[in-house]
């Protein structure tokens, strides 16, 4: 009974952790992790089968597939090609959404939205169309593919593992294609039909610089040559002669209070609000140069070794909260930070002193060498290079020439998955489609470190006796229903489940309740892993899920 209590404790206490975000969700299952080991749930071969877990090592194996595929730019390259359906937004709607599902069913979704969405935000804005009618649709795709295949989602290769840890049969890789594409048919025809009423139609792209080359908060020194020296902002007529707007002014590091009326001398820092575009004609006709120190000139922007990079502060970043001087910046990621946007927030303080939040937009000066480092990094999303992004064509073909092959061994079943995965991994460096620090980047740590932390809480519930009593309670309420029943609450509570917390978790938590349900039952357990899978994939009614 101890166990049962302990364990029932342990998984209310991780979902109250994964609901209220108190910790990441790495550190969430680490610490559900600890406590079963200190209660004594788990043996010492049992708390550490999460991280020998096929299902962990096969995740981090296609993490560094996508990435070396969203390096070379094929996703770039195909994405680029949109702008020619977006005259009629139904077929727009339908290439897209026929795009993301049939890409997402083979390389994870999240490094594809990341590529696709500067595309589909800068198509929204020289089409003036409402990105949240694009948007939505694309995230709801990417999941829909996400089911069709074994390797679609992280969460079909979990449920795989735990199936062939309880002695069913894995799950072979398009064993889930018939459903996954109901599912997708079904999803488009909906947003075809009914999209054009349900969906959100904000559109702020016909009045204001929403993307790309907008106004940014930078800051402008006045050096000695300046034609503004001893005038005041009023006397220089700056707002009329110049897209410019000065929001502070800073004289050795303090702020003046009288902006307006502050006569400029040589060294004063401008924190101004100016469009991308104009910084260069600010620095040759009024002298003023980046408090970067870079002198920003059309000569300069098109040579090949330096660019500017738009990127965007990503929801998971551990960058929030912080300041740039409180994470060097410049040091960690080898770029200058010219300038930030904050929609529909004006900032007042100077640029290191700005405590960065989730959707903050950055100005970057780059080596171009050091942007395939940003693509792979967790903490940002990068949306477009000002002066193009320029794509790798050499690798294209070797590295989907991989990916297919992969794909082709394991369906076959000439090698598992996890083998087949780590070959192409070794592949993909080898042939230098990737190199091996951009393999780990492209990994997301936090979830290998989820499944390994929260794969031992499924064993617990089954040790326990917690997941069998759960069920035979369940059976005596609606054992008379019939199966059907069962597979319906089994999905329902998943999904419902996935709204608030991470899928994985939710699928660990309710796949060994599925197998134990089945088996009460006396029924195939395949169905209700199905259902699990299928339900933590595909939550869309919350944007957590």
């Amino acid at each position: 009974m101890f166990s049962i209590i302990a364990t029932t404790l342990i998984v209310l206490i991780a979902l109250y952790l994964f609901v209220s975000e108190r910790f990441s969700v790495d550190l969430t299952a680490l610490i559900v992790l600890s406590l079963l080991i200190i209660l004594g749930l788990v043996s010492v071969e049992e708390s550490l089968s999460g991280f020998s877990s096929p299902a962990t090592i096969t995740v981090a194996a296609m993490f560094v597939l996508s990435g070396a595929l969203k390096k070379t730019g094929l996703v770039a390259l195909i994405s680029s090609k949109l702008v020619h359906f977006a005259e009629k937004p139904n077929v727009f709607t339908l290439v897209l959404t026929s795009f993301m599902g049939s890409v997402s069913a083979f390389i994870n979704n999240t490094a594809v939205v990341a590529v696709m969405l500067p595309t589909v935000l800068s198509i929204c804005k020289r089409k003036n169309l409402s990105p949240s009618r694009y948007l939505i649709p694309m995230s709801y795709a990417s999941q829909f593919g996400g089911v069709c295949t074994l390797i679609g989602t992280s969460t079909n290769l979990l449920v795989s593992a735990i199936a062939a840890a309880n002695g069913i049969d894995d799950f072979k890789m398009f064993e889930f294609v018939e459903l996954g594409l109901v599912m997708f048919v079904a999803g488009t025809i909906y947003f075809l039909i009914f999209g054009r009423f349900v969906l959100p139609n904000y559109n702020n792209n016909a009045n204001s610089d929403s993307y790309q080359l907008g106004k940014y908060i930078t800051e402008l020194r006045v050096n000695e040559k300046s034609p503004l020296l001893g005038k005041t902002l009023i006397e220089s007529d700056l707002g009329k002669n110049h897209d410019l707007s000065v929001l502070e002014i800073y004289r050795e590091k303090q702020s003046i209070f009288n902006v307006r009326r502050h006569r400029l001398e040589v060294g004063d820092v401008l924190l101004a609000k100016v469009h991308v575009d104009s910084l260069i004609d600010l620095q040759q006709s009024l002298k003023l140069t980046s408090a970067s120190d870079y002198k920003f000139t059309r000569d300069n922007l098109a040579n090949e070794e330096k660019t500017l990079l738009e990127v965007v502060i990503a929801p998971a970043s551990k960058l929030r909260g912080k300041t740039l001087q409180s994470i060097n910046f410049q040091k960690r990621f080898n770029g200058i930070v010219v300038a930030i946007r904050r929609r529909d927030t004006i900032l007042r303080s100077q640029l290191k002193d700005v405590r960065l939040i989730t959707g903050d937009e950055l100005l970057l000066l780059i080596p171009k060498e050091e942007i395939s480092y940003l693509q792979a990094s967790p903490n940002l999303i990068v949306l477009k290079e000002l002066n193009e992004l320029n794509i790798n064509t050499d690798k294209l073909i070797l590295s989907l020439g991989i990916i297919v092959a992969v794909v082709v061994v394991a369906a076959c079943g000439l090698l598992p998955i996890l083998h087949t995965s780590i070959i192409g991994c070794v592949a993909m460096v080898l042939t230098k489609c990737i190199n091996i620090e951009e393999a780990y980047q492209s990994i997301d740590w936090k979830v290998i470190i989820l499944l390994a932390g929260i794969i031992p809480l499924g064993i617990a519930l089954e040790n326990s006796g917690a997941i069998g009593l759960l069920v035979t309670e369940s059976f005596a309420i609606l054992g008379e229903f019939g199966p059907n029943v069962f597979l319906a609450g089994i999905y329902l509570l998943t999904a419902i489940l996935t709204a608030a917390i991470s899928n994985n978790a939710a699928a660990v938590l309710l796949a060994p309740l599925a197998i134990s349900a089945a088996a009460t039952l006396g029924v195939s357990p395949r169905p209700f892993l199905v259902a699990v899978c299928f339900a933590a994939s595909t939550s869309f009614a919350t944007p957590v899920g």
